[in-house]
């Protein structure tokens, strides 16, 4: 989607229906056929595109968290993914910040894909608990929370360093804390 890349460029406000027009070949028409609520639509769109796109690609990773094997898989299908994009960073993170304040409907579609997203990592590290894989006492809650923000730490400062490192870095660090609360065998 043309739009999608043109919005993850220059950021929603700064990008027009017009800029999205001459940058995807289509007419006034054509798009307020599509999108008859105009440019609050399309960014709906947009953010719905955005985010199954990276949910995607975290899969089949992302619905199987509950061993270590599938958390090295989903380390390294983000790194794989977000080592491959042309602009450095996170989109759902990207319109979740400038959305707030801007639209905020559509900033709540947007936090509802990062809420979405925390949430296979809670329902992995809960199965994990589950199984006897984690301390009973690790809260998966907690883990989730902190890998989640660690991954979008690690990818704010993958896109200002515009570097996969960082990222790497940041999921590797996630994953070691992980491994402290894994229960003895």
């Amino acid at each position: 989607m043309k739009a999608a890349d043109l919005v993850w460029a220059r950021g929603v406000g700064a990008t027009s229906l017009d800029d999205i027009r001459a940058g995807s070949a289509t007419s006034k028409s054509q798009l307020f056929h599509y999108f008859p609520g105009g440019k609050s639509e399309l960014i709906s769109a947009i953010v719905t595109y955005q985010g199954e796109r990276v949910l995607d690609a975290q899969r089949p990773y992302l619905d199987a968290l509950d061993t270590w094997d599938g958390w090295e898989g989903w380390r390294h299908a983000v790194l794989a993914h977000y080592g491959s994009q042309v602009h450095w960073g996170c989109p759902i993170s990207a319109l979740a910040r400038e959305l707030i304040g801007l639209d905020e409907e559509r900033a709540k579609e947007s936090k509802m894909y990062m809420d979405r997203w925390r949430g296979y990592l809670y329902d992995g590290l809960l199965r994990m608990r589950e199984a006897g894989t984690l301390k009973p006492f690790a809260s998966p809650e907690s883990l989730s929370l902190s890998t989640f923000a660690s991954l979008h730490g690690g990818l704010l400062l993958t896109q200002t360093m515009q570097s996969i490192r960082p990222l790497e870095s940041a999921l590797d660090g996630a994953l070691e804390l992980l491994h402290t609360a894994a229960a003895t065998q």
